[in-house]
């Protein structure tokens, strides 16, 4: 049965331990969201929990009607159609209740899945099959991953490319120090990323972003790594551990000292964090342009690749119309809006979860 109100320990088990679960779907990270309303889907059979959906929902401007999304949602097995359905049944009481024009999901499944694909359609969801560029989705349609279930460290080292291998001895030959950071680091921590993003054209987040994503997340869930050298802070990165992943979250490098391999040392550090959480996947976040050399984001593809993970495609964004003519004119609005910030902003990237 349906209870939305259900205690939230339970479903931080259930969460915990599902194989679909994910950071955007946990309660912690719909606090971060906290410009959005939010509201939890559970489904149970049996005195147990089968299946949850933790749903966004915002009132966008000038349209006075709301976008509701489901952050890498479901959260259960998705051969479940009984689940499956009840969920979608539940989300659409919601739209009705909030008279939303839109329904929005981007499920953590390979778009390999035919039979899930299949299953959606058949529940009344359409795929958003004309992605043209990273702008079209909310999250990443592809992202990076590294298989290290049953693995030792030693072994995964091995695995690395000859040159990622080099790179992170090089580093510790080098004497570069990883030191966890504290809340009072967030400053430095942010100063890095700044210069990054300046670097390489790609819009961050204010710094009290960031600080409420460790207040929130820390220290269950959340690292600031910092890497040193002699004293100085070089790179950084934000790692988030949950479920059966690690994920790289945010992270970046000075531009000096890069020819100390700081942030190679970094993912190497948080590979190891994955390894002592038990966690069968190491998560290296969005990649773009990686079949074409010429692409200004291949080079971030060719640092990650260097680990030795796989490409991971996920299933065409989903979503459910409620209000055709409100969609389309908002539609409308979205197209000028982002034509105007890319005359306005020529050449940066979209860097994460932005759009909303």
């Amino acid at each position: 049965m349906i209870n939305n109100n259900c205690y939230y320990k339970e479903l931080d088990e259930f969460l915990s331990t599902n194989p679909k679960s994910h950071l955007f779907q946990s309660n912690e990270w719909a606090k971060v969201k906290e410009n959005w309303e939010h509201k939890v889907i559970v489904v149970r059979k049996d005195g147990h929990i089968t299946g949850s959906m933790s749903i966004l929902l915002k009132k966008m401007p000038i349209v006075n009607s709301y976008i509701m999304y489901a952050p890498r949602g479901f959260v259960c097995n998705i051969q479940d159609k009984e689940t499956l359905e009840k969920l979608t049944i539940e989300a659409k009481k919601i739209a009705k209740k909030y008279k939303a024009f839109i329904f929005r999901l981007d499920p953590d499944i390979s778009n390999k899945d035919e039979n899930f694909k299949i299953l959606m359609k058949s529940l009344g969801y359409k795929l958003k099959n004309n992605i043209k560029t990273i702008n079209d989705v909310i999250q990443p349609k592809f992202v990076y991953r590294l298989n290290i279930k049953g693995k030792k460290e030693e072994e995964i080292f091995k695995s690395f490319k000859e040159k990622t291998r080099y790179n992170i001895r090089l580093s510790l030959k080098k004497n570069v120090k990883i030191r966890e950071g504290k809340k009072e680091d967030i400053p430095i921590f942010y100063d890095i990323l700044k210069e990054t993003s300046k670097r390489d054209h790609f819009f961050i987040r204010d710094i009290k972003y960031f600080e409420k994503i460790y207040d929130i997340m820390y220290p269950k869930f959340i690292k600031i790594l910092i890497a040193e050298y002699q004293g100085k802070a070089i790179a950084v990165a934000m790692p988030i551990y949950y479920g059966n992943k690690v994920w790289y979250l945010y992270g970046g490098s000075s531009n000096e000292h890069r020819n100390l391999m700081p942030t190679y040392l970094l993912q190497w550090e948080m590979i190891k964090w994955a390894l002592e959480k038990g966690c069968d996947i190491y998560d290296f976040g969005g990649i773009s342009g990686y079949n074409d050399k010429k692409s200004p984001m291949y080079g971030v593809y060719h640092f990650k690749s260097g680990f030795n993970g796989e490409i991971v495609e996920f299933v065409d964004e989903l979503y459910i119309i409620f209000n055709p003519f409100i969609n389309t004119i908002w539609n409308i609005i979205s197209f000028l809006h982002t034509k105007t910030l890319n005359l306005k902003n020529k050449g940066i990237k979209k860097c994460g979860d932005k759009k909303y």
